[in-house]
């Protein structure tokens, strides 16, 4: 299978995942369990022989979720509602909710109180991620989880198989830095939207074949002598929570620029770091989550999210980053001022964008994107 061919199964997935999880239910007879959220134990699921989904939201128009969750809630929270209300996700067996932000949170209980055909479970994962017990804290919620999810399924959870699991995902996050390393050093070799939908094609696909994907399509992206593309006037940097809106890219590429790396629980934040090793794997993943790239609606230090960024652009010779925001998302929100006064001071050009689930970017925003590559292009090369 060539690379081409490859990206094509992660496009069919993020272009319809429901009807590429209700393939795989039937196919391989396994219980399916939504979430929504990268702090979410996948390796659980996994070692209990179900098929972990990440839920995007696919209903472009919200009318019944009008009725639970209020016009300027999170665009993301009241699409993925609306999927529950209207049917779509009535193959679910479990529906599990990290909290994370406050609206998640309260989405968790509207869900339980409405949607009555799935388990219904909540992962009480700590807010402050330097406080002493958080690591004891974090272990705990995972083992309830662990012992929940194998009442829900009639199942048993071995240590071997969380092993088995961990090297999977491990695996995956392995073969999706080795991706982004490619485009960041040839942009030309895989484009930003079809890189988008490999991410988020990885939290749909059966993961044994999603690792095998990766790995194909990595080696052969790395070895194969592609014809000199023409290089990126500016390298730039998208920023912010889930990324739905594979067309950003297109628009960036069409003027010359290209998006080298993200800090997007839709990209950088899902793969960040692997699961260490370890004698006891519930403690290994705990110690992930406290170590991974941090997540705004989390806290581990006032200033950690800007070093990250920092390094980031430093790292990657990022020449701007565009915030691209849902509408109403609070922990990016505020968290914008910060990382933008902190860009600011290391002379690194930004833009604010805010953007809906479920629709595509619009004129307006088009234009302020165009505009900024424009300016970027103008600008004399940093030294």
């Amino acid at each position: 299978m060539n690379s081409t061919e490859i990206i094509e199964k992660f496009r069919t997935a993020a272009r319809d995942p429901f009807h590429c999880v209700r393939s795989l239910k039937k196919e391989k007879h396994c219980p399916v369990v939504g979430y929504t959220c990268t702090y979410f134990p996948e390796e659980i699921v996994l070692a209990a022989e179900a098929h972990p989904l990440r839920l995007f939201g696919e209903s472009g128009m919200v009318l019944k979720a009008d009725a639970h969750i209020q016009a300027y809630g999170c665009s993301l929270a009241r699409s993925v509602f609306e999927d529950a209300l209207s049917g779509q996700l009535d193959f679910l067996d479990v529906m599990a909710f990290p909290h994370s932000c406050d609206t998640m949170q309260r989405l968790s209980d509207i869900w339980r109180l409405n949607i009555k055909n799935t388990v219904h479970l909540d992962l009480l994962f700590p807010v402050h991620l330097k406080s002493e017990a958080a690591g004891d804290y974090l272990k705990a919620v995972l083992e309830r989880f662990k012992k929940e999810l194998e009442q829900a399924l009639q199942t048993e959870i071995s240590g071997s198989a969380l092993s088995g699991a961990i090297s999977l995902t491990n695996r995956i996050r392995s073969a999706l830095h080795s991706l982004y390393r490619i485009r960041a050093a040839a942009p030309e070799r895989i484009s930003g939207s079809d890189l988008n939908r490999v991410v988020r094609g990885c939290m749909i696909l059966d993961r044994s074949t999603a690792a095998d994907l990766l790995e194909t399509l990595a080696d052969e992206l790395g070895s194969v002598n592609f014809p000199a593309g023409k290089q990126p006037v500016k390298r730039l940097l998208l920023s912010g929570g889930a990324c739905l809106h594979p067309d950003i890219h297109d628009i960036i590429e069409q003027q010359g620029g290209a998006v080298v790396w993200d800090d997007l629980c839709t990209g950088n934040r899902y793969f960040d770091t692997p699961v260490p090793d370890g004698p006891s794997p519930v403690s290994a993943i705990a110690e992930r989550f406290l170590d991974r790239a941090v997540c705004p609606a989390k806290h581990s230090g006032i200033d950690r999210r800007g070093k990250e960024l920092s390094e980031l652009v430093s790292k990657y010779e990022i020449n701007g980053v565009i915030f691209l925001l849902l509408k109403f998302c609070d922990p990016h929100g505020f968290d914008y001022p910060d990382l933008k006064a902190t860009l600011e001071e290391a002379g690194v050009p930004s833009l604010f964008l805010e953007v809906e689930s479920g629709k595509p970017v619009d004129g307006p925003t088009r234009t302020r994107v165009e505009t900024f590559l424009q300016i970027l292009n103008q600008q004399e090369p940093m030294t």
